[in-house]
């Protein structure tokens, strides 16, 4: 604690530098605190290292709580942006384009409850599709959702 003291200013950086691995690294740039506020410990280490403020720790925790307060004034909306942009691209899926036989009839308007299942890789899978299909019909996966498989007949 000795060292901490005698050598605020690396004690500080060193501070600021962990917030903001834990802000980015750990938390995935979730919570936008630690990141203000590592920055704030980045910015108070040097102006204290350029000596325009005392290096004592009561000034320094002011300039980080300033910082902290100024930095969350200019980047909250910038950050924030980032945080909005969700991708509604559908995420691939190996089990498209995997074939198989039909064991039952599959009719496109039976509700979900009373659709065939299929077993596969220890799940069964409610089988849809956009057409009835008979029994024996190879089949392929299009579209693979929770608990379900959209199935077409496969074209020889």
């Amino acid at each position: 604690m000795e060292w901490a003291a005698s050598n605020l200013i690396e004690s500080i950086l060193i501070i600021g530098i962990i917030l903001l691995i834990v802000e980015i690294v750990v938390l995935g740039f979730s919570t936008f605190f630690l990141f203000f506020t590592g920055l704030a410990a980045l910015a108070t280490a040097l102006i204290m290292w350029a000596g325009l403020i005392p290096e004592t720790l009561h000034s320094a925790l002011i300039s980080i709580a300033l910082f902290t307060v100024v930095f969350a004034a200019l980047l909250w909306r910038k950050l924030s942006k980032l945080q909005n942009k969700v991708d509604h691209k559908r995420a691939d899926s190996d089990l498209i384009g995997h074939t198989f036989v039909l064991s039952e009839n599959v009719e496109a308007a039976l509700p979900m409850k009373d659709k065939p299942q299929y077993q596969y890789s220890g799940i069964n899978w409610y089988l849809n599709a956009h057409e009835d299909l008979a029994k024996g019909t190879l089949v392929e996966v299009i579209q693979a959702d929770v608990g379900s498989l959209v199935i077409k007949a496969k074209q020889s």
